[in-house]
């Protein structure tokens, strides 16, 4: 059984897919890898080019295998808001923002800006309630936001 930890159904559908899908190209190009490579230096060339992609088809597959089957175990994530939480955040200056907080980068979602459960802004809401003061660092100093709405995963 695979320990995926916060990540979501939906992460890890997107997960297996681009996994089948580079574990095709890589099985589309390894046959060829095995070619000789005897030929002209545009031959030798190509092989090598090849070799290369089959490469960096390896490490991705390690990462996103890695990332299937060795995801953040519950002590990791204690104390951390779950994959899934919604946040709404009022600034100082004002300006508001929906957050989705994610239990990996992977998990981002297009529509909604995303923080990782483990940043200093997840940590920072994490324990928190709608209405609470938050602050928390970053690079620019200090920064400080109201929870104006806080929606934890079903």
């Amino acid at each position: 059984m695979t320990s995926t930890g916060g990540m979501s159904a939906n992460t890890r559908e997107r997960l297996q897919q681009e996994l089948d899908a580079l574990r095709q190209q890589r099985e589309s190009l390894a046959p060829r890898l095995g070619e000789d490579p005897l030929g002209d230096s545009a031959d030798q060339a190509d092989l090598l080019e090849r070799a290369e992609s089959v490469s960096k088809l390896d490490r991705r597959i390690a990462e996103i295998t890695d990332l299937l089957h060795g995801g953040p175990t519950a002590e990791q994530n204690e104390g951390l808001l779950p994959s899934g939480t919604r946040v709404t955040l009022k600034f100082e200056d004002g300006d508001t923002e929906d957050l989705l907080v994610v239990g990996f980068t992977a998990e981002a979602e297009d529509e909604l800006s995303s923080l990782t459960a483990d940043s200093p802004l997840g940590r920072a809401i994490a324990g928190h309630s709608k209405g609470d003061t938050i602050t928390y660092r970053t690079p620019g100093g200090q920064v400080s936001a109201e929870i104006v709405e806080l929606t934890l995963p079903e």
